[in-house]
């Protein structure tokens, strides 16, 4: 038997250095685990087994968060995410334990994902109408988001070294997963209108600008492109919030009702599991295929 200190260690070490997670996942899961280790008082690894874990799914079911509320179905199941997750690498790494098939996950609900009608999003694409530097920042921003499924956090690390021209977009997302995305005709004249307009070196593809002098201050935060997107959507007379990741919702489900396969869109979006994936095929049935012939670009003038 090991000490749990050292496996757990361990663990943390191989996530960050041989899966490449980001310092983010590693900080999660280890909070997570540590919920677990204490509340169950676990010194080796043959500490872990059936009955601590239902003792613990109970505890989690009765939690609170800092601000009184039951923790939610889905934040519970990370809990044993990373449990079951732990038990893989020690198995692979010849430790005898409890095997993760035992540790069954919380039924979460399923999402239902809403999309927004066409008109509505071709008003929010279309907000941004005058010359300066920030709007014509904020086209190509939401133009982007649009054509290519990118989550904030990789749009705003993009470096403005790319081939408009050849359409193709190479991106880091989640656990250093490398992918490519590709840009709209759309996307690609508001990402070269606004490059044209830029007068400076940032190596920052999207950059934040001071708000009285539109001073460049330095590469975009994802809570700035967070607020743009909400601006103009407002500005379009949206009922509904959209945020970045909504514009990421419609790439996806116009991909697929228009006849593209999961797993293809699986690759685009940087999904690690097709399950991921799957929360957008309620979408897909036949009468959705009528919204099609109006949505993403179908109906809009290459101008």
């Amino acid at each position: 038997m090991a000490d749990i200190k050292n496996l757990f260690q361990d663990y943390l070490n191989y996530l960050e250095i041989e899966k490449n997670r980001s310092l983010k996942t590693r900080e999660n899961y280890e909070r997570y685990l540590k919920v677990f280790f204490k509340f169950s008082g676990i010194k080796n690894e043959k500490d872990i087994n059936v009955d601590k874990i239902k003792n613990f799914r109970l505890h989690l079911a009765r939690m609170k968060n800092d601000k009184g509320e039951y923790l939610k179905k889905t934040t519970q199941a990370y809990y044993i995410i990373a449990l079951r997750n732990f038990l893989k690498y020690l198995i692979k790494n010849d430790y005898n334990v409890l095997s993760p098939d035992k540790i069954e996950l919380p039924k979460i609900p399923e999402r239902q994902i809403k999309i927004v009608e066409y008109k509505d999003m071709e008003r929010l694409l279309n907000a941004p109408q005058d010359n300066d530097l920030k709007s014509l920042r904020d086209k190509a921003i939401l133009e982007m988001l649009f054509s290519t499924g990118l989550r904030i956090s990789e749009l705003c690390s993009l470096d403005r070294r790319i081939d408009i021209g050849r359409g193709e977009i190479t991106v880091r997302g989640k656990g250093g997963k490398i992918r490519v995305v590709f840009l709209s005709d759309r996307a690609k004249k508001a990402l070269k209108n606004y490059l044209d307009k830029r007068g400076d070196v940032e190596e920052a593809l999207f950059i934040s600008l001071n708000k009285n002098s539109s001073k460049i201050i330095g590469r975009i935060l994802p809570r700035t492109a967070q607020r743009l997107v909400d601006f103009y959507s407002r500005k379009a007379g949206i009922f509904e919030r959209i945020s970045p990741h909504q514009l990421r919702h419609q790439f996806a489900t116009d991909l697929l009702i228009g006849g593209a396969d999961l797993r293809s869109v699986q690759e685009l979006l940087g999904h690690s599991n097709i399950s991921t994936t799957q929360i957008y095929t309620h979408l897909t049935n036949k009468e959705l295929r009528e919204v099609h012939r109006a949505f993403h670009g179908r109906r809009r003038n290459n101008k």
